[in-house]
């Protein structure tokens, strides 16, 4: 019995298939071509969803033909998830395609929307322990509605990420997971859409999802999605997860006191604790784990983006090699690439910066690296101050895990 995984993350398309055992028996990825963001105003990011399925159609199909050359056929795989970025809406037309292209999980356009919604939602936020931020699905949600009415009228669902991808698999598009939905303004308590969303901000509640657990059996692959990726009708899609919450899952991590630091574009921090972690700032949120604990933590601005935007396409791993006779710098970096932070501190006017002068390239890329890891642990520090347990055990994960030297 095999199982399939998808990721859609910000930069690229990634697929797996892996036994019960976790034995990986074939890997696929696309990079995403993005869209140029200089023609969008300052803070605000944006990509074409179909872009996404393109990649995620063509890794399916090569991991289908990898499996193939070993003998294993695809209705041997039993089930097949798919986890993405939080926060991030599209919204879909009747004919079940997006009406425009996606608003990202890091765009920053809907600091008013942010500002009623938590007005609209302080029972709820009040019960939770967070607030919306401007990257929040309903602020973005509440933005479209003001300032873009007519896709607005036009809208029939609005969905995330992973339930784009989901329905492209299935055909359905009207399920969301509880990870996901928490940033829509979900109620993970009491299991329902909160009254004020439509009472007070006027979005009706049938443009949300029907709301379940991740691992739930949403449908199976269809006929359209099998013919195009060569994957079987037999194989069962489910509910996923946001890629921070897949992350730590996916770890091993499942005690109250573990945690998972997920080193991607974005650098994410997530733990599992036996009760609900309340933050006045708004700076976490607690998902809640498929077993019944919480799970606190948040995505900073600050990881890996960093990098790319400093140094370019220079090979990462050579400049590594440097780090150690570079360490520690007098230098100091707060690694922010675009306007705003969300963690350990919430400001949208928050810039990166530069203190001191570096020597040459390799200090400065290891100035980077030390930024990143100082806003990491000021992270674990405000989580237990917040009250949350850290123990023994904090796996990492993403991209920049590869780097020793980070």
């Amino acid at each position: 019995m095999f199982f399939l995984g998808l990721d859609v993350g910000t930069q690229g398309v990634r697929v797996l298939v892996c036994d019960e055992r976790g034995k990986i028996l074939a890997r696929s990825s696309r990079p995403l071509i993005t869209a140029n963001q200089e023609k969008l105003p300052e803070g605000w990011v944006e990509q074409d969803p179909l872009s996404w399925w393109e990649g995620a159609s063509s890794s399916l199909q090569e991991v289908v033909a990898s499996l193939k050359r070993e003998r294993i056929f695809p209705e041997e795989i039993k089930a097949l998830s798919v986890t993405s970025t939080s926060g991030t809406i599209i919204p879909l037309g009747t004919g079940d395609e997006p009406l425009r292209k996606a608003i990202m999980y890091n765009d920053n356009r809907a600091v008013e929307e942010a500002r009623l919604a938590n007005e609209a939602g302080e029972r709820l936020t009040a019960k939770l322990g967070y607030s919306f931020k401007p990257s929040f699905a309903l602020s973005k949600i509440l933005w479209m509605k003001r300032k873009e009415p007519q896709t607005y009228s036009l809208t029939k669902k609005f969905l995330h990420a992973t339930d784009f991808i989901i329905g492209k698999l299935s055909g359905d598009y009207s399920t969301t997971d509880s990870s996901n939905a928490l940033k829509t303004g979900y109620d993970l308590v009491d299991k329902r859409w909160p009254g004020f969303i439509s009472r007070t901000l006027g979005i009706s509640l049938s443009l949300l999802s029907e709301v379940v657990s991740p691992g739930t059996v949403i449908g199976s692959i269809s006929p359209e999605c099998a013919r195009e990726t060569g994957l079987s009708g037999k194989t069962l899609v489910v509910a996923g997860m946001t890629d921070g919450t897949a992350s730590l899952i996916s770890t091993g991590a499942s005690l109250p006191g573990e945690w998972t630091s997920s080193l991607g574009t974005t650098l994410v921090i997530k733990g599992i604790s036996e009760k609900l972690i309340k933050d006045r700032e708004g700076r976490i949120y607690c998902h809640l784990h498929p077993e019944g604990f919480w799970l606190p933590g948040g995505a900073s601005s600050t990881g890996g983006e960093c990098l790319k935007d400093r140094f370019g396409e220079e090979d990462l791993a050579e400049l590594d090699k440097y780090v150690p006779e570079r360490t520690p710098t007098h230098l100091t970096v707060y690694p922010l690439t675009r306007t705003g932070e969300r963690f350990p501190f919430v400001n949208t006017e928050a810039e990166g910066f530069l203190i001191g002068r570096p020597k040459d390239k390799y200090e400065l890329y290891a100035a980077y690296l030390e930024g990143v890891g100082l806003v990491e642990r000021w992270i674990y520090e405000l989580m237990e101050e917040l009250g949350a347990p850290v123990g023994e055990k904090i796996y990492t994960v993403g991209g920049g895990s590869r780097s020793r030297e980070w």
